[in-house]
């Protein structure tokens, strides 16, 4: 397993996404190197009935990569971890299929992506839902927390991929579920791209090569038992489109089990 070094000083990159994120939450309407919204939603593959019933701006800042319910396959009073909750779609969307007796815990670095969740939580009576502050790597809650860890296309952003999944592993009860959605290539990415920052914030620079990818999870611990491409994801700016056609950067999503 290939493990790419990191050139740049990782508090850059932090501010970076913070910068970045901060902007989807507050101005949605703004110019990224992805897509947002609803109609990526619903191409993605989130049903309308779904969608109709949670905050309509929760989804305007959606920036998720694709869709993994179906592979999750949520049940009533389960425990949800989102690693990334940005402004809460997912976390909405969890607690419509985990129902009044289970819950969903957001944990998010960027305080104005927690801070619209919260609000949106709050105004649209999703009692089950909390959010935390905390790193993907470093979740301020104890071991075997949850039923079920989701993500979508925030792992990308973290500079030791490992650690994420060993963190995922650790929160999940035996037999528990680690279903995301992310940013893969399909060969390594060079160091000019791999060490801009920039890039790396925009969920480019830092996907991971997808065998790399899923032998990281696989050495959490965790048994990858589906793993689907998802096609109808696309970046839209002239850099993103250019690294995704040379180095085939590309939307995955994954199941893994824990034994």
């Amino acid at each position: 397993m290939s493990v790419t070094t990191i050139a740049f000083d990782p508090r850059d990159l932090e501010a970076k996404v913070k910068e970045m994120y901060r902007a989807v939450a507050e101005n949605p309407d703004g110019e990224f190197h992805f897509e947002m919204g609803r109609a990526l939603a619903e191409r993605l593959g989130y049903p309308t009935a779904d969608l109709d019933r949670i905050p309509p701006e929760a989804i305007a800042s959606f920036a998720g990569v694709g869709y993994y319910f179906h592979l999750a396959d949520l049940k009533t009073g389960e425990t949800v971890i989102d690693l990334g909750s940005g402004s809460g779609m997912d976390t909405f969307v969890a607690a419509l299929h985990v129902g009044a007796h289970g819950t969903v815990i957001g944990i998010d670095m960027t305080d104005e992506q927690r801070r619209k969740a919260e609000k949106l939580r709050d105004a649209n009576g999703f009692a089950t839902v909390s959010y935390l502050k905390g790193y993907i790597e470093q979740v301020p809650l104890p071991d075997a927390s949850a039923d079920v860890v989701i993500s979508n296309g925030v792992i990308n952003l973290a500079p030791d991929k490992a650690s994420v999944f060993r963190e995922a592993a650790r929160l999940l009860k035996p037999g528990g579920r680690l279903v995301l959605s992310d940013i893969v290539t399909e060969v390594q990415l060079p160091e000019n791209i791999v060490c801009n920052s920039t890039l790396w914030a925009a969920c480019i620079g830092g996907a991971a090569q997808q065998d790399s990818y899923r032998g990281m999870i696989e050495a959490a611990g965790l048994r990858v038992t589906a793993m689907e491409d998802n096609t109808a994801y696309a970046f839209i700016s002239d850099n993103a489109l250019g690294a995704s056609r040379k180095y085939g950067v590309k939307s995955v999503s994954i199941l893994a089990v824990k034994p």
